[in-house]
Protein backbone atom coordinates (compact mmCIF):
# COMPACT_ATOMS: atom_id res chain seq x y z
CA UNK A 1 0.00 0.00 0.00
CA UNK A 2 1.41 3.33 -1.20
CA UNK A 3 1.94 5.69 1.95
CA UNK A 4 2.54 9.75 2.30
CA UNK A 5 6.12 10.53 3.32
CA UNK A 6 6.18 12.05 6.54
CA UNK A 7 6.95 15.35 7.55
CA UNK A 8 10.46 14.73 8.59
CA UNK A 9 11.08 12.82 5.83
CA UNK A 10 10.26 15.63 3.59
CA UNK A 11 12.74 17.84 5.71
CA UNK A 12 15.39 15.48 5.52
CA UNK A 13 15.01 15.13 1.84
CA UNK A 14 15.27 19.40 1.86
CA UNK A 15 17.82 19.39 4.21
CA UNK A 16 20.31 16.60 3.02
CA UNK A 17 23.42 18.35 1.10
CA UNK A 18 22.98 19.10 -2.14
CA UNK A 19 26.60 17.54 -3.59
CA UNK A 20 25.09 14.76 -4.98
CA UNK A 21 21.73 16.44 -6.20
CA UNK A 22 24.07 18.65 -8.03
CA UNK A 23 25.47 15.39 -9.81
CA UNK A 24 22.41 13.89 -10.39
CA UNK A 25 20.06 17.03 -11.06
CA UNK A 26 18.84 15.91 -14.28
CA UNK A 27 19.95 13.30 -16.91
CA UNK A 28 21.89 15.44 -19.47
CA UNK A 29 24.03 14.38 -22.88
CA UNK A 30 26.19 16.95 -23.81
CA UNK A 31 28.39 16.94 -27.45
CA UNK A 32 29.38 19.22 -30.36
CA UNK A 33 29.00 19.00 -33.80
CA UNK A 34 31.14 18.87 -36.46
CA UNK A 35 30.30 22.61 -37.44
CA UNK A 36 30.87 23.70 -33.49
CA UNK A 37 27.37 23.79 -32.57
CA UNK A 38 26.71 22.61 -29.35
CA UNK A 39 24.06 20.34 -28.48
CA UNK A 40 22.61 19.66 -25.17
CA UNK A 41 20.26 17.15 -24.36
CA UNK A 42 18.25 17.05 -20.92
CA UNK A 43 15.87 13.84 -20.75
CA UNK A 44 12.33 13.31 -18.57
CA UNK A 45 10.15 11.22 -20.00
CA UNK A 46 7.41 11.77 -17.61
CA UNK A 47 5.19 13.35 -20.57
CA UNK A 48 5.07 13.39 -24.05
CA UNK A 49 6.43 16.87 -25.17
CA UNK A 50 9.58 18.43 -25.74
CA UNK A 51 10.93 21.74 -25.58
CA UNK A 52 13.63 22.83 -28.43
CA UNK A 53 15.69 25.74 -28.07
CA UNK A 54 18.32 27.48 -30.53
CA UNK A 55 20.26 29.99 -27.96
CA UNK A 56 22.92 32.85 -30.37
CA UNK A 57 25.97 34.18 -28.26
CA UNK A 58 24.87 37.47 -29.77
CA UNK A 59 22.71 40.03 -27.87
CA UNK A 60 22.14 43.78 -27.63
CA UNK A 61 25.67 44.17 -25.99
CA UNK A 62 27.28 42.62 -29.29
CA UNK A 63 25.50 45.55 -31.11
CA UNK A 64 27.18 48.01 -33.52
CA UNK A 65 27.45 51.06 -31.81
CA UNK A 66 24.83 53.60 -33.79
CA UNK A 67 23.09 50.33 -34.11
CA UNK A 68 21.31 49.97 -30.86
CA UNK A 69 17.90 47.51 -30.84
CA UNK A 70 19.30 45.28 -34.34
CA UNK A 71 19.62 42.03 -32.26
CA UNK A 72 16.09 42.81 -31.17
CA UNK A 73 15.02 43.79 -34.10
CA UNK A 74 16.62 40.92 -35.56
CA UNK A 75 14.60 38.28 -33.42
CA UNK A 76 11.60 39.99 -34.88
CA UNK A 77 12.57 39.73 -38.84
CA UNK A 78 13.14 35.71 -38.09
CA UNK A 79 9.44 35.34 -37.80
CA UNK A 80 9.58 36.65 -42.15
CA UNK A 81 9.91 34.48 -44.86
CA UNK A 82 12.82 32.10 -45.34
CA UNK A 83 13.80 30.30 -48.80
CA UNK A 84 11.07 27.76 -47.25
CA UNK A 85 8.32 29.51 -45.75
CA UNK A 86 6.27 31.96 -46.31
CA UNK A 87 6.21 35.04 -43.31
CA UNK A 88 3.99 34.02 -40.57
CA UNK A 89 4.14 30.16 -41.83
CA UNK A 90 6.74 29.06 -39.08
CA UNK A 91 4.87 30.18 -36.22
CA UNK A 92 1.48 29.09 -37.86
CA UNK A 93 2.81 25.68 -38.38
CA UNK A 94 3.86 25.77 -34.86
CA UNK A 95 0.08 25.93 -33.56
CA UNK A 96 -0.87 23.75 -36.32
CA UNK A 97 0.57 20.93 -34.66
CA UNK A 98 -0.55 22.06 -31.61
CA UNK A 99 2.31 23.64 -29.96
CA UNK A 100 3.96 27.33 -29.03
CA UNK A 101 6.60 28.97 -29.95
CA UNK A 102 8.45 32.57 -29.31
CA UNK A 103 11.57 34.33 -29.03
CA UNK A 104 13.64 36.66 -26.45
CA UNK A 105 16.75 38.72 -26.58
CA UNK A 106 18.80 40.02 -24.08
CA UNK A 107 21.80 41.65 -23.52
CA UNK A 108 24.41 38.32 -24.21
CA UNK A 109 22.10 36.20 -26.40
CA UNK A 110 19.25 35.46 -28.61
CA UNK A 111 16.91 32.90 -28.17
CA UNK A 112 14.32 31.23 -30.13
CA UNK A 113 12.15 27.95 -28.58
CA UNK A 114 9.00 25.71 -29.16
CA UNK A 115 7.16 23.41 -27.05
CA UNK A 116 5.37 20.41 -28.60
CA UNK A 117 4.68 16.81 -28.94
CA UNK A 118 7.57 14.76 -28.40
CA UNK A 119 6.59 13.64 -32.19
CA UNK A 120 7.37 16.71 -33.45
CA UNK A 121 10.69 17.97 -32.74
CA UNK A 122 12.13 16.91 -36.78
CA UNK A 123 9.28 19.40 -37.69
CA UNK A 124 10.54 22.13 -35.84
CA UNK A 125 14.29 21.39 -36.24
CA UNK A 126 13.53 21.23 -40.17
CA UNK A 127 12.43 24.86 -39.55
CA UNK A 128 14.49 26.21 -36.98
CA UNK A 129 17.54 25.36 -39.05
CA UNK A 130 16.23 26.97 -42.11
CA UNK A 131 15.84 30.51 -40.61
CA UNK A 132 19.33 29.84 -39.42
CA UNK A 133 20.78 30.70 -42.66
CA UNK A 134 17.57 31.53 -45.16
CA UNK A 135 15.82 33.90 -43.97
CA UNK A 136 14.50 36.51 -47.31
CA UNK A 137 13.84 39.87 -46.40
CA UNK A 138 12.73 42.78 -48.00
CA UNK A 139 12.39 46.74 -48.15
CA UNK A 140 8.66 45.86 -46.55
CA UNK A 141 9.44 43.90 -44.10
CA UNK A 142 12.18 46.55 -42.74
CA UNK A 143 10.10 49.01 -42.68
CA UNK A 144 6.69 46.75 -41.04
CA UNK A 145 8.79 45.14 -38.20
CA UNK A 146 10.35 48.54 -37.92
CA UNK A 147 7.44 50.35 -36.78
CA UNK A 148 6.14 47.01 -34.43
CA UNK A 149 9.50 47.34 -32.63
CA UNK A 150 8.84 51.07 -32.50
CA UNK A 151 5.55 50.74 -30.63
CA UNK A 152 6.74 48.16 -28.35
CA UNK A 153 9.21 50.56 -26.94
CA UNK A 154 6.38 53.08 -27.26
CA UNK A 155 4.42 50.48 -25.06
CA UNK A 156 6.79 49.04 -22.81
CA UNK A 157 9.28 52.09 -22.25
CA UNK A 158 8.20 55.22 -23.43
CA UNK A 159 4.74 55.13 -21.32
CA UNK A 160 6.48 53.73 -18.05
CA UNK A 161 7.91 56.42 -16.36
CA UNK A 162 9.72 53.49 -14.36
CA UNK A 163 10.91 52.33 -17.03
CA UNK A 164 12.46 55.05 -18.37
CA UNK A 165 13.89 55.42 -15.02
CA UNK A 166 15.21 52.36 -14.67
CA UNK A 167 16.93 53.32 -18.53
CA UNK A 168 18.68 55.91 -17.07
CA UNK A 169 20.07 54.32 -13.88
CA UNK A 170 21.63 51.87 -16.44
CA UNK A 171 23.05 54.06 -18.55
CA UNK A 172 24.49 55.94 -15.49
CA UNK A 173 26.24 52.94 -14.14
CA UNK A 174 27.63 51.94 -17.77
CA UNK A 175 29.30 54.75 -19.06
CA UNK A 176 31.28 52.62 -21.52
CA UNK A 177 29.87 48.98 -21.75
CA UNK A 178 26.90 48.28 -23.76
CA UNK A 179 25.10 47.37 -20.95
CA UNK A 180 24.03 50.95 -20.05
CA UNK A 181 22.15 50.81 -23.18
CA UNK A 182 18.89 50.01 -23.69
CA UNK A 183 18.32 45.88 -25.08
CA UNK A 184 15.29 47.45 -27.55
CA UNK A 185 17.39 50.24 -28.30
CA UNK A 186 17.13 54.38 -28.08
CA UNK A 187 15.05 55.34 -30.22
CA UNK A 188 16.60 57.64 -32.58
CA UNK A 189 18.76 54.59 -33.43
CA UNK A 190 16.26 52.17 -34.05
CA UNK A 191 14.16 55.00 -36.30
CA UNK A 192 17.54 54.31 -38.58
CA UNK A 193 17.46 50.91 -38.34
CA UNK A 194 17.23 49.32 -42.34
CA UNK A 195 18.03 45.82 -44.20
CA UNK A 196 21.91 46.42 -44.47
CA UNK A 197 21.82 46.53 -40.40
CA UNK A 198 19.84 43.69 -39.81
CA UNK A 199 21.58 41.31 -42.80
CA UNK A 200 24.99 42.49 -41.44
CA UNK A 201 24.01 40.98 -37.75
CA UNK A 202 22.50 38.19 -39.25
CA UNK A 203 25.49 37.41 -40.97
CA UNK A 204 27.91 37.74 -38.68
CA UNK A 205 26.52 35.70 -35.59
CA UNK A 206 23.70 33.70 -37.26
CA UNK A 207 25.94 30.83 -38.11
CA UNK A 208 25.92 27.15 -36.37
CA UNK A 209 29.46 27.51 -33.95
CA UNK A 210 27.58 30.27 -32.34
CA UNK A 211 24.79 29.03 -31.52
CA UNK A 212 23.36 26.22 -28.87
CA UNK A 213 20.59 23.88 -29.28
CA UNK A 214 19.04 22.64 -26.42
CA UNK A 215 16.28 19.74 -26.06
CA UNK A 216 14.70 19.04 -22.94
CA UNK A 217 11.60 16.69 -22.54
CA UNK A 218 10.71 13.40 -24.09
CA UNK A 219 13.89 12.70 -26.33
CA UNK A 220 16.74 10.08 -26.56
CA UNK A 221 20.39 11.95 -27.15
CA UNK A 222 20.99 9.54 -30.30
CA UNK A 223 17.51 10.01 -31.83
CA UNK A 224 18.57 13.98 -31.06
CA UNK A 225 22.35 13.78 -32.53
CA UNK A 226 20.84 11.86 -35.57
CA UNK A 227 18.49 14.89 -36.23
CA UNK A 228 21.40 17.60 -35.26
CA UNK A 229 23.22 16.53 -37.89
CA UNK A 230 20.92 15.92 -40.30
CA UNK A 231 19.74 19.53 -40.24
CA UNK A 232 22.01 21.74 -38.35
CA UNK A 233 24.75 19.84 -39.12
CA UNK A 234 24.87 20.75 -42.81
CA UNK A 235 24.98 24.14 -42.03
CA UNK A 236 28.65 25.90 -42.66
CA UNK A 237 30.55 27.17 -39.82
CA UNK A 238 31.50 31.03 -40.13
CA UNK A 239 35.06 30.98 -40.33
CA UNK A 240 34.87 34.79 -39.79
CA UNK A 241 33.07 34.61 -36.61
CA UNK A 242 34.21 37.24 -33.76
CA UNK A 243 36.03 36.89 -30.96
CA UNK A 244 33.63 38.40 -28.09
CA UNK A 245 35.34 41.55 -26.94
CA UNK A 246 33.56 44.26 -25.71
CA UNK A 247 34.27 48.01 -24.38
CA UNK A 248 35.09 47.40 -20.58
CA UNK A 249 34.17 50.14 -17.59
CA UNK A 250 36.86 52.47 -16.75
CA UNK A 251 37.05 52.34 -13.00
CA UNK A 252 34.43 54.13 -11.12
CA UNK A 253 35.84 56.31 -8.23
CA UNK A 254 32.72 58.44 -7.58
CA UNK A 255 29.41 57.94 -6.47
CA UNK A 256 26.81 58.60 -9.34
CA UNK A 257 23.62 60.31 -8.64
CA UNK A 258 20.22 60.72 -10.78
CA UNK A 259 16.71 62.02 -10.12
CA UNK A 260 13.96 61.04 -12.65
CA UNK A 261 11.06 63.15 -12.77
CA UNK A 262 7.91 62.52 -14.34
CA UNK A 263 3.68 63.42 -13.73
CA UNK A 264 2.57 59.76 -14.70
CA UNK A 265 4.94 58.58 -11.34
CA UNK A 266 2.02 57.33 -8.95
CA UNK A 267 4.54 55.98 -6.72
CA UNK A 268 8.36 57.68 -5.55
CA UNK A 269 10.73 55.29 -4.37
CA UNK A 270 14.68 54.93 -4.27
CA UNK A 271 16.86 52.42 -6.13
CA UNK A 272 20.31 52.53 -5.95
CA UNK A 273 22.80 49.88 -8.27
CA UNK A 274 26.43 48.43 -6.95
CA UNK A 275 28.54 47.39 -9.39
CA UNK A 276 29.37 43.59 -9.31
CA UNK A 277 31.50 39.99 -10.08
CA UNK A 278 29.12 38.09 -12.68
CA UNK A 279 28.74 34.36 -12.66
CA UNK A 280 31.81 32.26 -13.42
CA UNK A 281 32.85 29.43 -14.99
CA UNK A 282 34.43 27.37 -12.53
CA UNK A 283 34.84 29.70 -9.91
CA UNK A 284 30.67 30.14 -8.75
CA UNK A 285 31.57 31.46 -5.30
CA UNK A 286 31.21 35.20 -4.95
CA UNK A 287 27.87 34.91 -7.49
CA UNK A 288 26.49 32.36 -4.79
CA UNK A 289 27.48 34.71 -1.98
CA UNK A 290 25.57 37.28 -3.64
CA UNK A 291 22.58 35.22 -4.80
CA UNK A 292 21.90 34.76 -1.06
CA UNK A 293 22.79 37.96 -0.12
CA UNK A 294 19.84 39.28 -2.19
CA UNK A 295 17.57 36.91 -0.58
CA UNK A 296 19.02 38.05 2.84
CA UNK A 297 18.29 41.62 2.41
CA UNK A 298 15.33 41.66 0.02
CA UNK A 299 13.67 38.40 -0.58
CA UNK A 300 10.14 38.31 0.77
CA UNK A 301 8.35 39.82 4.35
CA UNK A 302 11.30 37.84 6.39
CA UNK A 303 14.10 39.66 4.63
CA UNK A 304 16.32 41.85 6.65
CA UNK A 305 15.27 45.14 5.26
CA UNK A 306 11.50 44.20 5.41
CA UNK A 307 11.78 43.73 9.37
CA UNK A 308 13.64 46.93 9.38
CA UNK A 309 12.33 49.44 7.46
CA UNK A 310 8.52 48.53 7.02
CA UNK A 311 7.88 46.52 10.27
CA UNK A 312 9.99 48.07 12.89
CA UNK A 313 10.24 51.80 11.80
CA UNK A 314 7.47 51.61 8.89
CA UNK A 315 9.13 54.24 6.37
CA UNK A 316 8.50 51.80 3.77
CA UNK A 317 6.06 50.12 1.98
CA UNK A 318 8.33 47.89 0.06
CA UNK A 319 12.20 46.69 0.32
CA UNK A 320 14.28 44.96 -2.39
CA UNK A 321 17.43 43.85 -3.22
CA UNK A 322 18.03 41.73 -6.53
CA UNK A 323 21.27 40.43 -7.73
CA UNK A 324 21.58 39.71 -11.91
CA UNK A 325 24.81 37.18 -11.91
CA UNK A 326 23.63 35.47 -15.71
CA UNK A 327 25.50 37.76 -17.07
CA UNK A 328 28.56 37.96 -19.51
CA UNK A 329 30.43 40.66 -17.67
CA UNK A 330 30.22 42.66 -14.60
CA UNK A 331 26.49 42.78 -13.37
CA UNK A 332 24.61 44.74 -10.50
CA UNK A 333 23.80 44.06 -7.14
CA UNK A 334 20.59 46.64 -6.70
CA UNK A 335 18.48 47.92 -3.84
CA UNK A 336 15.00 49.64 -3.76
CA UNK A 337 12.91 51.23 -1.31
CA UNK A 338 9.50 52.26 -1.45
CA UNK A 339 8.58 55.20 1.38
CA UNK A 340 5.74 55.19 3.51
CA UNK A 341 3.02 58.07 2.96
CA UNK A 342 4.50 61.14 4.61
CA UNK A 343 8.06 59.99 3.99
CA UNK A 344 10.34 61.73 1.47
CA UNK A 345 13.19 59.96 -0.30
CA UNK A 346 15.37 61.90 1.59
CA UNK A 347 14.36 60.04 4.44
CA UNK A 348 13.90 56.76 2.80
CA UNK A 349 17.42 56.88 1.49
CA UNK A 350 18.30 57.85 4.76
CA UNK A 351 16.64 54.84 6.53
CA UNK A 352 18.10 52.15 3.85
CA UNK A 353 21.83 53.09 4.31
CA UNK A 354 21.27 53.13 8.07
CA UNK A 355 19.69 49.56 7.49
CA UNK A 356 22.50 48.35 5.24
CA UNK A 357 25.05 49.64 7.79
CA UNK A 358 23.10 47.83 10.67
CA UNK A 359 23.71 44.57 8.32
CA UNK A 360 27.18 44.85 8.20
CA UNK A 361 27.11 45.74 12.04
CA UNK A 362 25.24 42.65 13.46
CA UNK A 363 25.81 39.93 10.29
CA UNK A 364 23.79 37.05 8.61
CA UNK A 365 21.53 35.47 11.01
CA UNK A 366 22.14 31.62 10.87
CA UNK A 367 18.80 30.66 11.17
CA UNK A 368 17.46 32.65 8.21
CA UNK A 369 20.10 31.16 6.19
CA UNK A 370 19.07 28.11 7.30
CA UNK A 371 15.50 28.85 5.92
CA UNK A 372 16.86 30.16 2.77
CA UNK A 373 18.68 27.45 1.71
CA UNK A 374 15.75 25.07 2.63
CA UNK A 375 13.52 27.29 0.25
CA UNK A 376 16.45 26.82 -2.63
CA UNK A 377 16.61 22.97 -2.35
CA UNK A 378 13.19 22.48 -2.68
CA UNK A 379 12.81 24.82 -5.67
CA UNK A 380 15.81 23.24 -7.11
CA UNK A 381 14.26 19.81 -6.80
CA UNK A 382 10.96 21.43 -8.09
CA UNK A 383 12.36 22.98 -10.91
CA UNK A 384 13.09 19.37 -12.42
CA UNK A 385 9.25 19.46 -13.28
CA UNK A 386 9.54 22.28 -15.52
CA UNK A 387 11.28 21.29 -19.13
CA UNK A 388 10.83 25.06 -20.30
CA UNK A 389 12.81 25.98 -17.52
CA UNK A 390 15.48 23.17 -17.57
CA UNK A 391 15.97 24.41 -20.99
CA UNK A 392 16.27 28.07 -19.90
CA UNK A 393 18.69 26.82 -17.08
CA UNK A 394 21.53 25.36 -19.71
CA UNK A 395 21.24 27.52 -22.56
CA UNK A 396 21.33 30.75 -20.51
CA UNK A 397 24.59 29.09 -19.06
CA UNK A 398 25.98 28.16 -22.03
CA UNK A 399 25.87 31.25 -23.74
CA UNK A 400 27.52 33.48 -20.94
CA UNK A 401 30.55 31.04 -20.78
CA UNK A 402 29.02 28.91 -18.62
CA UNK A 403 29.41 25.05 -19.15
CA UNK A 404 27.12 22.09 -18.26
CA UNK A 405 29.01 21.00 -14.99
CA UNK A 406 29.01 24.72 -13.47
CA UNK A 407 24.90 24.28 -13.96
CA UNK A 408 25.11 21.34 -12.05
CA UNK A 409 27.20 22.42 -9.47
CA UNK A 410 25.39 25.40 -8.52
CA UNK A 411 23.03 23.94 -5.96
CA UNK A 412 25.71 22.48 -4.24
CA UNK A 413 28.30 25.71 -4.49
CA UNK A 414 24.74 27.47 -3.33
CA UNK A 415 24.48 25.13 -0.16
CA UNK A 416 28.36 25.16 0.74
CA UNK A 417 27.93 29.57 1.20
CA UNK A 418 28.89 30.03 4.45
CA UNK A 419 27.51 33.29 6.93
CA UNK A 420 31.40 34.85 6.23
CA UNK A 421 31.50 34.30 2.89
CA UNK A 422 28.35 36.13 2.35
CA UNK A 423 29.73 39.15 4.95
CA UNK A 424 32.83 39.52 2.53
CA UNK A 425 30.54 39.70 -0.68
CA UNK A 426 29.00 42.53 1.11
CA UNK A 427 31.92 44.20 2.08
CA UNK A 428 32.92 43.83 -1.47
CA UNK A 429 30.08 45.16 -3.07
CA UNK A 430 28.58 47.83 -1.01
CA UNK A 431 31.15 50.44 -2.09
CA UNK A 432 29.48 54.03 -2.39
CA UNK A 433 32.37 54.75 -4.95
CA UNK A 434 30.78 52.04 -7.43
CA UNK A 435 27.19 52.87 -7.53
CA UNK A 436 24.55 55.02 -8.80
CA UNK A 437 21.74 56.31 -6.52
CA UNK A 438 18.48 57.00 -8.47
CA UNK A 439 15.22 58.93 -7.22
CA UNK A 440 12.11 58.63 -8.86
CA UNK A 441 9.82 61.05 -8.58
CA UNK A 442 6.71 63.42 -9.70
CA UNK A 443 7.36 66.36 -11.67
CA UNK A 444 5.66 68.75 -9.42
CA UNK A 445 7.09 67.02 -6.33
CA UNK A 446 10.17 68.85 -4.13
CA UNK A 447 12.10 67.69 -1.46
Amino acid sequence: MFRLPTFAAVLALFSAPLAGFAQNAEDVTHFTLDNGMEVVVVEDHRAPAVQQMVWYRAGSADEPKGSSGVAHFLEHLLFKATDKMESGEFSATVAANGGRDNAFTSYDYTAYFQRVAADRLELMMQMESDRMKNIRLTPENIRTERDVILEERNQRTDNNAGALFNEQMNAAQYLNHRYGTPIIGWRHEMEELDLEDALSFYETYYSPNNAILVVSGDVEPDEVRMLAEKYYGVIPANPDLPERLRTQEPPQTAERRLIFRDARVAQPYVSRSYLAPERDSGAQEDAAALTLLSLILGGGTTSFLNEKLQFDTQVATYTGAFYRGGSLDDTTFDVVIVPAAGVSLQEAEDAMDAALSSFMETGVDPEQLDRIKLQIRADQIYARDNAEGVANRYGSALAIGLTVQDVQDWPAVLDAVTAEDIMKAAERVFNIEQSVTGWLMREEATQ
